[in-house]
């Protein structure tokens, strides 16, 4: 490398192998001091050596290009805001070897005493996306750049998986908020194929009107829409699982059939539902108010119709292969909503125990 003085500034040149070993040049220009050149080069020739003496806002750097061939890239957006905002205030000049548990332990007291924009502390699922993220970058470092061990994992988890609160309508609380949305065609017709599928909010966006075939009655979720810096993107679903073809009641692929003909020259590939997540959320919030029924987010729809399954009877493997889950999931995620069945579980057993009493008290 060598640092050389561009007009008022000063750049860096250096060299660098590619993916195929071949050697090739380039520059960093736009310093403001010589010193700031000679500084931006050691660090970069720890980014380059991978020297995990680096610092971590360094680290990050390799972390995020390493990460960005392999995820989604609503996912990357996400990992780099929580890396700007939650990880680099606190971390960013101190080398990845120099971080201890201490300092994770400092970070996280930090980070529970954190106020969100309206005075409310972060939500504990929050705390614990956050721990797992910084985690995630330690171990990244552990695995593949030699860090000897993951200071997060040694100071313990903060936060808890699943702990938001978790709403649904009932059949007829739902009923009852479609009846005020008939008004509204559109709106009514997106929140059907929400309560009556269980699909996700990005997936009802990206449905065209060549995922449904109406002679068998089937809808096939094979991928979502996310809206990414004022561009609208269409990404695989949430995970492989998401990838299904459901069966669908036969209202409401009636109803389907008579939304696409208010469609005028629809293709089978252009979106059925022109819509923002801010929308529907307005439009359930009012929706939801005049029908005189809880509010609840458009994510709750989803939760609506697994709890509408399980009333129905139906196991946890089948309501998860319907809505894209593990079925491990299901259990874990919804058990709670339905207590009434632990107790009905509690009292079958007794009865059971009780009969086996009696059969031996009569032998």
């Amino acid at each position: 490398m060598s640092i050389h003085k561009d007009g008022k500034k000063w750049r860096v040149l250096y060299r660098y192998k590619d993916c195929q070993g071949n050697i090739q040049q380039t520059q960093k220009r736009g310093f403001k001091t010589q010193k700031a050149a000679r500084k931006w080069e050691e660090e970069h020739i720890k980014q380059q050596e991978f020297d995990l003496g680096m610092l971590f806002g360094s680290f990050t750097d390799v972390y995020i290009a390493d990460k960005q061939p392999r995820i989604r890239e609503t996912t990357l957006n996400t990992k780099m805001n929580i890396i700007r905002t939650k990880f680099l205030p606190y971390f960013k000049d101190r080398r990845m070897v120099d971080i201890q548990p201490r300092d994770i332990i400092k970070w996280q007291n930090e980070m529970l005493k954190t106020k969100t924009a309206d005075g409310k502390p972060l939500s504990p699922d929050y705390l614990r996306t956050l721990h797992a993220q910084l985690s995630a970058i330690f171990n990244h470092a552990v695995q593949f750049y030699g860090l000897s061990s993951n200071p997060v994992r040694k100071a313990g988890i903060i936060g808890e998986k699943g702990a938001k609160e978790m709403l649904f309508w009932t059949k007829a609380e739902y009923n009852r908020f479609a009846e005020v949305m008939m008004d509204n065609p559109i709106m009514y017709y997106a929140f059907e194929v929400f309560y009556w599928t269980g699909c996700r909010c990005g997936e009802l966006l990206a449905l065209t009107p060549a995922d449904w075939d109406f002679e068998k009655n089937m809808l096939r979720i094979n991928k979502s829409y996310q809206r990414i810096d004022g561009r609208d993107v269409i990404t695989d679903p949430k995970t492989p699982k998401s990838n299904r073809l459901i069966s669908i009641p036969e209202f409401l692929a009636d109803e389907i059939q008579d939304y696409l003909k208010m469609l005028y020259g629809i293709k089978g590939s252009d979106r059925m539902f022109l819509l923002s997540k801010h929308s529907l959320h307005r439009a359930l919030q009012s929706g939801a108010e005049a029908a005189g029924v809880k509010t609840i987010r458009v994510h709750d729809l989803r939760h609506s119709h697994v709890s509408l399954l399980f009333e129905m009877g139906y196991s946890a493997v089948a309501i998860a292969e319907r809505v894209g889950h593990r079925s491990i999931d299901i259990t874990y995620r919804y058990a709670h909503m339905f207590p009434s069945v632990q107790k009905d579980m509690a009292i079958k057993l007794d009865q059971m125990r009780k009969k086996d009493e009696n059969v031996a008290e009569e032998t």
